[in-house]
């Protein structure tokens, strides 16, 4: 499973640290396992459920936050250098993990459907993530992107890093509502 996860998210090659990079694999294993899912059925899942029918899937969406989070990380170092410091390996590893409480968030239908489950409708992605991340041993600053990159850190001071993401997390999601209004 390692391997195929490694494929699904090729951003993991990003992070410079092999022992994170390791745990990032670690937590994406240990999530869609709890969750009951196989790797290529995170394929089919959609990135939410709050948009309607759209096309964008969830690991597309994962993939996209992660590259934006690039992009951005890029343009700041290049305007800003040095005086906007931004770690590197926690960022793209935030952006990775954000994410991966949705497997446990969801459960399958009987028609391999996917819909808000118990553990779901208890705890949020973001909480299910940062018990996985703190699970295996994640930095806090990494699990602090996870925690706060939905409406949960609203009311805490973000890193620099989770506001990248943060941002970049409602680029796809504002986009998703959009696309899905419009069908």
């Amino acid at each position: 499973m390692r391997n195929r996860i490694q494929e699904l998210l090729p951003e993991i090659a990003e992070i410079k640290d092999a022992t994170l990079r390791e745990k990032v694999i670690d937590v994406w294993e240990d999530s869609i396992t709890t969750g009951g899912w196989t790797p290529e059925e995170l394929l089919d899942i959609p990135f939410t459920l709050l948009a309607g029918d759209i096309e964008m899937k969830f690991i597309e969406h994962v993939r996209s936050c992660a590259q934006m989070c690039l992009a951005i990380e890029k343009v700041l170092n290049g305007v800003w250098g040095n005086r906007m410091p931004i770690h590197h390996d926690h960022l793209v590893a935030g952006s990775l993990l954000a994410d991966v409480g949705k497997p446990i968030e969801f459960v399958k239908g009987k028609d391999g459907t996917p819909s808000k489950g118990y553990r779901g409708e208890m705890l949020r992605h973001p909480f299910s993530g940062v018990g996985m991340c703190w699970k295996h041993g994640l930095p806090d600053e990494v699990m602090h992107i996870v925690a706060t990159h939905s409406k949960e850190g609203d009311h805490v001071q973000r890193t620099t890093e989770s506001l990248i993401f943060h941002h970049a997390d409602f680029i796809d999601f504002d986009i998703a509502c959009g696309l899905g209004k419009r069908k």
